[in-house]
């Protein structure tokens, strides 16, 4: 399965265990846009677990009590950020501090989804 939402904030891919997001340039991630992906976990991921993969192409900002709610998911088993940009990947560890989840940074989107997948596996 591969669905492509758009939003005006930016892409989602979800795939049969995870999901990708592709925010737009310049846009600020909010709690609200966190109903999104509260609503893509129950119909998408019902009864299974998954993982986020946000891949930073572009430059945007993230409000870190995002991941406030982020964190109450509970099939949300793995976080991933990609990025090739050490900013995007020194922001990403000041993230890390507010989800209560497993989160990791990547430089390559491959990689990002092995470890994801991989995580699923060792939750079932």
């Amino acid at each position: 399965m591969k669905t492509q939402l758009q939003f005006e904030f930016g892409t989602l891919e979800v795939h049969d265990s995870y999901v990708i997001a592709i925010m737009k340039e310049g846009v600020t991630i909010s709690p609200g846009h966190n109903k999104v992906l509260v609503k893509i976990a129950e119909d998408y991921f019902p009864h299974k677990k998954f993982g986020y993969i946000s891949h930073r192409i572009n430059s945007y900002s993230v409000d870190p009590t995002v991941y406030t709610n982020t964190s109450k998911i509970e099939n949300l088993v793995a976080f991933a950020v990609v990025s090739e940009n050490p900013l995007n990947l020194s922001n990403a560890h000041i993230e890390k501090l507010f989800l209560k989840k497993p989160f990791r940074n990547f430089k390559k989107l491959r990689k990002a989804i092995d470890w994801v997948m991989e995580s699923i596996e060792e939750e079932s």
